[in-house]
């Protein structure tokens, strides 16, 4: 063969192969070739959760394979003993023998950025990547105090500067919560009471003991309270504040940076987790899984009744179906709004958590993620009428009327009468 016959029939082949590889594409849908550039970068993380009800959508994720079926079959969802034991496994990271990641009271990811619960103030760098739950937390009362609703005055006689007020962290959501509604009473919780951290499961266990005339927490803990007849609730923290945020989602910064794909993948399945939480034909299903050895180890009638809205308060009154249940998903319980993350910002320069002259926007830059959530949600198939459009709710009203404008949390501040502010 010529030396030209030898390279017409090398362009022949060529083209053919070209024609090939052509063809293959246009048989082949899209959507595999867009999944090369999804693909996660690793198929493990570790998560940690503590035992609430609000935990529900990552223990979900995990049971019902979804973290495996975004392309991370090797999560592992890990109970921790404390928000403090959380925090420090944080801080190790997973790598170290910690975890990478968690089901988080908001107001920790800020704190863990700001270096203002690490040792040595060293900060670690975080992202929220989900709002986890709206509502579902509970103001509980020692059932020796009488009268306490949403309006904490009937309580006011009872206390004194040695009656122990328990939360689960301070400067976390329990925190503020109980801290406002005493406030709006007109009692101080830096001079009438002693607010003390009790982790979340052992809650009850003091109570029992009457080592605490009131606390804070997440479901199941206050149900189980009125259940076991050693207190009553108050009020459930929606009468606060309707559809207030609650935990988050939240990774640390460095292993979002390092694992963009798999962020977003693991953030997809707990969306698509938190969607089938929020469905009433899987209320009973959800509390069962929960409430496992493995996981709660909790009566499954100690969390069903709540999850569905049904509130035994304990103190004779009762209601059923309540619009201010535990909300996973629906009115976008799960999209971080930046706007609720400054409000927590602002609540813990009030209880001088956080300095006054804590620039709380670049914070929240810093540490929201709303971008990863959106995407996310495309890759879940979540439809667009159930994507928030922007990054604030707006103006939020409270029980007592205070108003909370985003645009000028100064205002809201300077309206707080009650208040402990620190230097930087």
């Amino acid at each position: 063969m010529t030396k030209t016959g030898m390279t017409i029939s090398r362009r022949a082949a060529f083209s053919a192969t070209a024609a090939l590889f052509a063809a293959a594409r246009a048989a082949t849908p899209r959507g595999a070739f867009a999944q090369g550039t999804t693909t996660p970068e690793v198929t493990k993380a570790t998560l940690g959760y503590i035992a609430l009800t609000d935990a529900a959508p990552l223990i979900v994720a995990k049971e019902k394979g979804l973290f495996a079926k975004y392309g991370m079959p090797d999560v592992e969802v890990v109970k921790q003993a404390s928000w403090g034991a959380t925090r420090d496994n944080l801080v190790l990271g997973g790598g170290a023998g910690g975890i990478d990641g968690a089901h988080l009271l908001t107001p920790m990811a800020y704190l863990l950025q700001a270096g203002r619960i690490t040792q040595n103030s060293q900060p670690l760098a975080m992202n929220i990547l989900a709002r986890l739950n709206v509502n579902g937390q509970g103001l509980c009362v020692a059932a020796k105090h009488k009268g306490a609703t949403i309006d904490a005055t009937a309580l006011k006689p009872a206390l004194t500067p040695d009656s122990k007020v328990a939360m689960t962290f301070r400067g976390g959501t329990h925190d503020l919560w109980i801290r406002y509604w005493l406030a709006a009473a007109g009692i101080d919780p830096e001079k009438d009471a002693q607010t003390i951290v009790v982790p979340p499961p052992q809650m009850v266990a003091n109570m029992k003991v009457g080592t605490m005339d009131a606390f804070c927490v997440g479901e199941p803990w206050p149900a189980q309270t009125v259940n076991q007849k050693l207190g009553y609730t108050a009020a459930v923290t929606g009468e606060l504040w309707k559809d207030h945020p609650e935990k988050a989602f939240a990774l640390r910064a460095d292993w979002v940076k390092a694992n963009p794909r798999a962020a977003e993948a693991m953030t997809a399945a707990v969306i698509e987790a938190q969607r089938w939480c929020d469905a009433d034909a899987n209320k009973a299903e959800m509390c069962a899984i929960i409430g496992k050895r493995a996981w709660f180890n909790v009566p499954v009638a100690d969390i069903l009744e709540r999850s569905r809205g049904n509130i035994d308060y304990g103190d004779g009154r009762k209601v059923e179906s309540s619009p201010l249940l535990m909300k996973f998903w629906r009115d976008n319980a799960s999209f971080p709004f930046a706007s609720h993350d400054l409000w927590f910002l602002t609540e813990d320069i009030r209880w001088g958590v956080l300095p006054e002259n804590t620039d709380t926007k670049a914070l929240v830059a810093q540490v929201n993620r709303a971008d990863v959530w959106r995407a996310a949600a495309a890759r879940a198939g979540v439809p667009d009428s159930e994507v928030p459009q922007g990054d604030s709710r707006g103006v939020e009203t409270f029980f007592d009327g205070k108003r909370f404008d985003p645009a000028n949390p100064r205002a809201y501040l300077d309206s707080l009468s009650i208040k402990k502010l620190a230097g930087a």
